[in-house]
C-alpha cells in the first residue's frame, strides 16, 4: 500500500481569552432548538505498545495525533457513519473506493477483501431477541491497515465497547497490531453465535411439541424461524473460507504464532457453528413436512367424519322418507273415501268399508316389505 500522505500543519496564533456574552434568555415565541445530530464516530483511540494513550473524539484529531505517533496504531469505531466520514477516512488512510461504496451501502455478503496492505472484512453478526423469539442481525465493515482499524457497524450487533475493553485489559495481545484487533472483533463475532444456536435449538424444542400438539399456527412460526435459519447460513459459511483465507496467509505476512491459534480456533468454533445451523435448517425441513402430512391426517379425519354424519343423516331420512311413504297409503285411501260425493261406486256396498281397511293395511305392508329389503328401514 503506497505510503499514507503526511499533510504539513502549521500552528494559528494563539487567540487573545475574551470573557464570552452571557447567552440571551430563551423567548417564549422562540422556535424549538433542533435535537443534537448522532454522533457517528462512537469511540476513537491512539495505542502504542498495546497501551491507550490517548481518546481523540473528532477524526481530525485521530488523524493529527496519528501522524504525530509513526509508531502508534488508531482504532476507530464508527455506527452507521455519513458518506463525508467515510470519504475522509478513503482520504486519509488510501482506502479503495470500491471498500468504501460497500461499507456506504450496507446489505453486502460476508467477505474477505485485499487491498494492496488495506484488509476489508464483511461480517454478518448476530444476536438473540428473547423476548420476540427471534434473530436479529447486524452488519460490521472493517478495515485492516499497517496502523489502522476501521469498524463500520450498521446494526446493533456486536457490541464491539466488549472487545475493546478486552483487548485494552491485554496489552500483550494489542500490542501485535491491527491483526490483533481483527482476531478480536472475529472472535466476539463468532461468539455471539452461541446464544442464538441455543435459542434456535430451544425454538425448535416448542416447535416440536406444538406441531404434535395440534396448533394451527405452527405453520407460520417454522416458516419464519426457516428464513432466520437461511439468513444465519449467508452469515456463518463464508466465515468458513474467509478464516481459511486468512491462515493461508500467515507465512507470506508473519502472523504471530499466538494470533495462529487464536484463529485457528476461531475457524473451529464457526464450522461448528455452520454445521449447526446446517442442521437446523434440515430439522425444520423434517418438522415442516412432518407437520403438513399430520394436518393432511387430520383433514382426511375430519373429511371421514363429515362423511359418516352425512351418511347416518341420509340414513335417518331414509327412515323418515319410509315411514311418511307408508302412512300416506291409507292417508290417500282414506282422503278418496272421505270425499261427500252423493254416487260413489263404493257408498252402498256392503262389504265397502272392509275392503278400505284392507286396502290400507295391504298397502301399508307391502310399502313396509319393500323398504325393509332396501334397508330404508
Amino acid at each position: 500500500m503506497p505510503e499514507r500522505r503526511r499533510y504539513a500543519w502549521t500552528r494559528r496564533p494563539t487567540p487573545v481569552p475574551t470573557t464570552p456574552p452571557a447567552p440571551a434568555a430563551p423567548r417564549a415565541d422562540d422556535p424549538p432548538a433542533p435535537p443534537a445530530e448522532p454522533r457517528s464516530v462512537v469511540e476513537a483511540a491512539l495505542y502504542r505498545n498495546g497501551v491507550r494513550v490517548s481518546s481523540p473524539t473528532t477524526l481530525a484529531e485521530t488523524y493529527r495525533e496519528l501522524r504525530d505517533q509513526p509508531d502508534g496504531m488508531a482504532w476507530i469505531g464508527l455506527a452507521r457513519p455519513t458518506e463525508a466520514e467515510l470519504h475522509s477516512l478513503a482520504a486519509e488512510f488510501d482506502l479503495h473506493p470500491l471498500a468504501v461504496e460497500d461499507a456506504m451501502e450496507a446489505h453486502q455478503r460476508p467477505k474477505l477483501e485485499r487491498y494492496g496492505e488495506t484488509l476489508f472484512v464483511v461480517l454478518r453478526a448476530a444476536r438473540y431477541l428473547d423476548a420476540q423469539e427471534e434473530v436479529d442481525f447486524g452488519e460490521l465493515h472493517v478495515f485492516v491497515g499497517p496502523d489502522f482499524v476501521i469498524t463500520v457497524r450498521h446494526g446493533a450487533a456486536p457490541d464491539l465497547s466488549a472487545v475493546r475493553h478486552r483487548m485494552e485489559d491485554s496489552p500483550d495481545l494489542l500490542k501485535l497490531g491491527p491483526e490483533a484487533v481483527l482476531y478480536a472483533i472475529l472472535d466476539a463475532a463468532v461468539d455471539g453465535y452461541a446464544p442464538v444456536v441455543a435459542g434456535v435449538q430451544n425454538d425448535i424444542d416448542e416447535i416440536e411439541t406444538e406441531v404434535f400438539r395440534g396448533d394451527p399456527a405452527v405453520s407460520r412460526r417454522i416458516y419464519e424461524l426457516s428464513r432466520e435459519m437461511v439468513e444465519f447460513q449467508r452469515a456463518t459459511r463464508p466465515l468458513v473460507g474467509m478464516l481459511h483465507a486468512l491462515m493461508a496467509g500467515f507465512a507470506k505476512y508473519g502472523t504471530d504464532e499466538e494470533l495462529q491459534r487464536n484463529l485457528r480456533d476461531v475457524a473451529d468454533h464457526v464450522t461448528h457453528t455452520s454445521e449447526r445451523v446446517d442442521g437446523f435448517r434440515q430439522a425444520l425441513q423434517d418438522i415442516l413436512t412432518v407437520n403438513a402430512t399430520l394436518v393432511t391426517q387430520q383433514q382426511n379425519a375430519e373429511m371421514r367424519a363429515l362423511a359418516e354424519a352425512g351418511f347416518e343423516q341420509n340414513e335417518e331420512i331414509k327412515k323418515i322418507s319410509s315411514w311418511a311413504a307408508i302412512l300416506f297409503a291409507p292417508t290417500l285411501v282414506g282422503t278418496i273415501y272421505g270425499m261427500n260425493f252423493d254416487r260413489m261406486p263404493e257408498l252402498q256396498w256392503v262389504f265397502g268399508y272392509p275392503f278400505a281397511l284392507v286396502l290400507m293395511a295391504v298397502v301399508c305392508t307391502s310399502l313396509y316389505f319393500i323398504f325393509k329389503r332396501r334397508d330404508w328401514l
